[in-house]
């Protein structure tokens, strides 16, 4: 799945720890959902959207089309 989650941490001057820190998750979790190694759960994007205060989808692209 592709996301903004890199450009939207460099935005703010977090490190992926920082970040993971903020999340409650490792920074191997933050490193695999930037490169797209892993889409996170549910609750996951939930807290990451709430963090960055936008929506769920203009952080995370499923690229699905109908």
């Amino acid at each position: 799945m592709k996301n903004r989650l890199k450009d939207l941490r460099a935005d703010k001057g977090w490190s992926q720890q920082a970040l993971a820190d903020h999340l409650d998750v490792s920074r191997q979790t933050v490193n695999a959902l930037e490169t797209g190694k892993y889409d996170p759960s549910l609750p996951l994007a939930f807290r990451i959207a709430r963090l960055f205060g936008e929506p769920i989808e203009s952080i995370f692209d499923d690229e699905w089309q109908p």
